[in-house]
């Protein structure tokens, strides 16, 4: 017989149509006459339910080994489901237990469990619901985002994951050694002798494949990565990771505007193929997780986003009533709170905020001609703040050379960087989606460690 997948079959199966299913059980009922067993593989929110008969091949010790969470094979034929909420069931030929469960200590029973819970046996977490939604969605966001790239001519570039760059200039970055940390060599000066070191010099995990994108749209024109990325940041909260997963296109002949107008058609895209991809998922989020789900998605797909200058911007909140906890005057970065503040109450869809204070932006980002602003844009969106941060960058060599210094620097480390400015400059510009943080703010989760399958944090690298 023919394996199919459950969410083919709730969708496409017919009354007579024999099949197999492999799956995960996840609840058993016997009565006298018969037994009812729930099967998930995974494919759908929805589980399939087998129904086994007394004459069935050993039926009382196939019955005392399908406990949840235990493995099978169930080859039978499809009929129609005299239970309400259900169009068909299986009912079973034959069964094959591939792996029993322990009713006394398998950790996931036919209960709610905590997200906290949940993230200690993160190795059967996405056997639960919630986490299969997640990562149904998850997979959907990353398909509906080569999608969006592949079909306007993007190239796909795999950038490296160890690099000798501060993309941001921050300094938190994990340092990546080969040398003996229980014997390691000294210069004349007491300090660490990097020339011994794998690399003769010091390497970090990347926090940005930027730069590296910045060189190949320069022969591609039009580029995008999507990979993981890394943040040596202490930061032990519900938003932060230590390891994510960043996309970041870069367009050649490019300026700020055009950098908009496709970071305002990303988002479009991908919220409506996952609400076209995953009706039974989102709706779920929306009823368990947070019931503004579903709104916060259309606000998303059936607005024009605002687009407003950071000075602008900053003279709302000023004047705004309400009482933020952080002050808010020219020239200092906006808080969360004002960030959800402009995008929730005052305009109540996204606001792209453009020409941010030199002062709060990285070196890479065109100098307006001003000199007191540069070209860079953050979306912010309800319920979450900034989702997307990006800028036309400076494509001007002395200019980018003075910003290099002005940011402490060494313009040496970056002379490949220069060389793009030398040889064949055009204006270009890009932007960044922390994706962890997309998927979050399409589910509703409350924590970032529920949207990705191992979450790294401080203190937090198990499994």
């Amino acid at each position: 017989m023919v394996t199919r997948r459950i969410a083919d079959i709730l969708r496409n199966g017919q009354p007579d149509e024999p099949l197999t299913i492999k799956g995960w059980v996840r609840t058993k009922r016997e009565l006298k006459e018969c037994a009812f067993v729930e099967v998930n593989d995974g494919s759908s929110m929805a589980n399939l339910q087998v129904v086994l008969n007394p004459d069935l091949s050993d039926y009382g010790n196939i019955i005392k080994q399908l406990n949840t969470g235990a493995s099978v094979e169930v080859a039978g034929v499809l009929v129609e489901s005299p239970a309400k909420g259900q169009r068909i069931e299986l009912k079973a030929e034959t069964v094959k237990v591939y792996g029993e469960a322990d009713p006394e200590t398998y950790p996931l029973q036919k209960k709610r469990h905590s997200f906290e819970f949940l993230r200690t046996i993160g190795h059967l977490r996405s056997r639960t619901n919630s986490f299969g939604a997640v990562f149904r969605v998850r997979n959907a966001c990353s398909y509906a985002i080569h999608q969006f790239f592949q079909e306007r001519g993007f190239l796909w570039v795999h950038t490296p994951i160890i690099s000798a760059s501060d993309c941001e200039g921050a300094g938190e970055m994990f340092t990546v050694t080969n040398l003996n940390l229980k014997d390691i060599p000294r210069t004349n000066a007491q300090e660490i002798d990097y020339s011994k070191d794998f690399f003769g010099r010091p390497a970090y995990l990347t926090v940005s494949g930027q730069l590296e994108a910045e060189v190949m749209a320069m022969a591609f024109s039009n580029v995008y990565t999507f990979g993981p990325t890394f943040r040596a940041e202490n930061s032990n909260t519900s938003r932060h990771l230590a390891e994510f997963w960043m996309v970041e296109p870069e367009m050649a002949f490019c300026d700020l505007e055009g950098n908009m107008d496709l970071a305002e058609a990303f988002l479009k895209h991908v919220f409506k193929y996952v609400l076209e991809t995953c009706p039974e998922d989102m709706e779920f989020f929306n009823q368990r997780i947070d019931n503004s789900v579903l709104a916060t998605a259309d606000n998303i797909i059936n607005n024009e986003f605002e687009r407003l200058a950071y000075t602008d911007a900053i003279a709302l909140l000023e004047k705004a009533d309400k009482k933020f906890e952080y002050p808010v005057k020219w020239g200092l970065d906006l808080q969360s709170e004002h960030e959800r503040y402009l995008a929730e109450e005052v305009f109540k869809k996204p606001v792209i905020l453009t020409d941010y204070p030199v002062e709060i932006k990285a070196f890479y980002m065109r100098l307006s001609d001003d000199e007191k602003t540069v070209r860079a844009m953050d979306i912010l969106a309800p319920k979450i703040g900034e989702i997307i941060g990006g800028s036309q960058r400076e494509e001007r060599l002395d200019v980018l050379e003075r910003r290099i210094q002005a940011q402490g620097l060494n313009p040496a480390d970056y002379w490949w960087y220069l060389d793009l400015r030398r040889y064949g400059t055009v204006p270009h510009a890009g932007f960044g989606l922390g994706f962890e943080r997309l998927v979050q703010f399409m589910t509703g989760m409350g924590n970032i460690r529920d949207v990705i399958p191992f979450p790294r944090a401080p203190l937090t690298v198990d499994f």
